[in-house]
């Protein structure tokens, strides 16, 4: 018996396979986007991870053609509609990564698509990232009018360093995955049809290690990491629901409704 309750999903798979769990965003009709359910899940997510007595290694990843599109378009409107249900958001988006952080079991981002907004952050909150070459990865929160304050802010610039960081978020630019891996914002791009078999290399090597020293080695890297995000999200997060109130977030909302470029005005 599992100890996670899987029926409180309804948009994550998981599969056991030994000591590996596998975890999967499970909305591919909608590019694993989250909307305010999806969301409310990934909150729960992590410490249901920490605690599964059933696994040592999880494995990542995203059903159909991409990892995870971000927040959908639905999802971002109610956010704006409803000021206490996105404070309920953003208390969520906290607990999502500070609780990522606290998993001391080793995440391998199985990255089998396009990684976007808080799908990329997802990812490169992850110990060991392999992509598919044909992936894409980036944070374009500022696209939409908004400030990357879920996460984004905190692991990119301890990736590829503030100056490149910077270029990356406060353009939302995208990279290929070959870009990323050369830069080292993920560890490895491999053609697609060499995705799987590099996945189970690497969750291969994780299970020959002591798994209390894998798991305690982990605990021991991330906890400056944890220190700084708490600090770096808690300012992240206020000035994106402020962004969230301002007219270019609504324009960007409804170009995006439009399918047009945005007319920012800086209101």
């Amino acid at each position: 018996m599992q100890a996670i309750d899987t029926s409180k999903y309804r948009n994550i798979l998981f599969g056991w396979s030994g000591r590996i769990l596998t975890v999967t965003f499970n909305r591919p009709e909608k590019l694993n986007a989250f909307n305010s359910e999806m969301h409310r899940e990934m909150a729960l997510l992590f410490p249901d991870i920490s605690a599964d007595p059933d696994s040592d290694i999880v494995v990542l990843t995203g059903a159909g053609r991409a990892f995870s599109a971000g927040g959908d378009l639905d999802f971002l409107e109610e956010c704006r509609r409803n000021p206490p249900a996105f404070h309920e958001t953003l208390r969520e988006a906290r607990t999502i990564i500070m609780s990522l952080l606290d998993c001391d079991k080793p995440i391998i981002c199985r990255l089998n698509g396009d990684a976007v907004g808080l799908g990329a952050t997802l990812a490169l909150f992850c110990d060991i990232i392999i992509a598919a070459n044909s992936a894409r990865i980036g944070d374009p929160h500022v696209r939409v009018g908004a400030v990357a304050g879920d996460g984004g802010a905190v692991i990119w610039p301890q990736l590829i360093g503030y100056a490149r960081a910077k270029q990356f978020l406060l353009t939302g630019d995208l990279l290929d995955a070959e870009q990323a891996a050369a830069m080292g914002l993920i560890n490895f791009a491999v053609p697609a049809e060499d995705l799987d078999g590099a996945v189970a290399e690497w969750t291969m090597r994780l299970s020959k290690g002591a798994p209390r020293a894998v798991r305690w080695t982990k605990a021991t890297v991330n906890a400056g990491l944890k220190q700084l995000a708490a600090t770096v999200m808690d300012t992240g997060l206020a000035y994106e629901g402020l962004s969230a109130r301002t007219d270019d977030h609504g324009e960007a909302l409804k170009a995006m409704r439009e399918k047009r470029k945005p007319n920012f005005t800086g209101r």
